[in-house]
């Protein structure tokens, strides 16, 4: 860091986030040992790891192996306190399932609403893949119009937190490999009619 010229303050974080990182994982790559068991066996761990489907309905209703491909795509990351995962006017471009740690999610209004462990941060990500997909399937890959991705509130880490994050470029691959059993469910359908996918139903899950 000293032949790059980086600002002392700087420095600080950057060994700070280290340093939680090895504390977080004891120095291990748990995903990378993960992929050395058998195939069932990841899955059962994954299973076990990743439960943010019992806070959010419209995932939970999923056929599993669908969330078996999320939870796949899944990657562990560490945000020191103060750390800011979603910036108001930013891209959202992650969803982030917490493990442990604060964070609090402020709005446009500036209602602040509090956050923890097995809370879900960005899960409209969903309600956005969904809906595009069913309005614009056409057999092709697709993305989500970048305009439909920018966040409408901050959330700023109130200490160091331990989460999983899960980017929307591969959630929008999952549901274009896995589009007809996506097409057969009520709940993609209910999307086409803009009734059962309105993101106020994810408003009400808590996630945030």
């Amino acid at each position: 860091m000293s032949h790059r010229q980086i600002p002392d303050d700087l420095k600080a974080k950057i060994r700070e986030s280290e340093r939680y990182n090895w504390l977080a994982t004891r120095g291990l790559n748990e995903l990378m040992l993960l992929e050395n068991l058998p195939e069932d066996l990841q899955r059962a761990i994954r299973r076990h790891l990743f439960r943010f489907d019992k806070k959010l309905p419209i995932v939970a209703s999923m056929d599993e192996s669908i969330l078996d491909a999320i939870r796949e795509r899944m990657e562990h990351k560490t945000y020191i306190e103060g750390s800011r995962v979603l910036v108001r006017g930013g891209l959202m471009d992650k969803m982030v399932y917490i493990v442990q740690g604060k964070l609090e999610s402020t709005s446009e209004g500036e209602t602040v609403v509090p956050l923890s462990e097995g809370d879900v941060c960005g899960a409209e990500l969903i309600t956005l893949c969904l809906e595009h997909y069913v309005l614009n399937r056409d057999g092709d890959k697709f993305r989500i119009p970048a305009g439909k991705l920018v966040s409408k509130r901050t959330v700023r880490c109130i200490t160091n937190v331990e989460a999983f994050t899960l980017r929307a470029a591969d959630l929008e691959d999952v549901f274009s490999l896995y589009s007809g059993l996506l097409i057969q469910n009520p709940l993609v359908q209910g999307a086409i009619t803009k009734e059962s996918l309105h993101p106020k139903s994810l408003l009400r899950s808590r996630s945030y």
